[in-house]
């Protein structure tokens, strides 16, 4: 098992949707949603205990998008032929056939998360936006690192995982 130690440097793009009406932007100009440093913070943290699953680099970057159901619907359509909003997306840029080298960024990909259907799952499940958002941040980012759940024993080990990374944050969240 990988430890929490510092991991690699790691340049995280943060990309927060403020387009008008949306519920990322509403919850951006309340000061709602967490600033892009802790979230930088968060994957740092996620990327030293994953450090062991990662290919070699000395700089990541990960793109974490916040978004509405509309434009995840639109990507959900468009990418993975489902025409309905979904909580988390996640397109990894990993390719094992490309050549990777130590001295060059290393794209891991895109996390894009809806903003509006974190807030229903969150009521749904009786916890905070701020614990459904790290949550559905970590199961992206687990995503992108080959991590799946096309059964229920893949499904229980991918949520033992997520709930490691969000223990490390100093969440105790469990979503079962």
């Amino acid at each position: 098992m990988s430890t929490a130690s510092p991991a690699s440097p790691l340049f995280c793009e943060i990309d927060t949707i403020v387009s008008p009406d949306t519920a990322a932007s509403q919850l951006e100009a309340r000061g709602q949603l967490d600033k892009p440093e802790v979230w930088v913070e968060r994957l740092r943290c996620w990327l030293g205990i994953l450090v062991g699953e990662l290919p070699a680099a000395t700089v990541y970057e990960v793109t974490l998008q916040f978004t509405d159901d509309r434009e995840v619907r639109e990507l959900n359509a468009a990418y993975r032929q489902q025409d309905r909003p979904t909580d988390v997306l996640s397109f990894a840029a990993i390719d094992a056939d490309l050549p990777t080298s130590p001295d060059m960024p290393l794209c891991l990909g895109d996390i894009i998360i809806s903003v509006e259907t974190a807030q229903r799952q969150a009521a749904e499940r009786r916890h905070t936006l701020q614990e459904e958002l790290v949550w559905l941040a970590a199961h992206g980012l687990l995503h992108l690192l080959g991590w799946n759940h096309p059964d229920e024993a893949r499904l229980q080990t991918m949520l033992e995982r997520q709930e490691e990374l969000l223990r490390a944050i100093g969440f105790s969240v469990s979503f079962d």
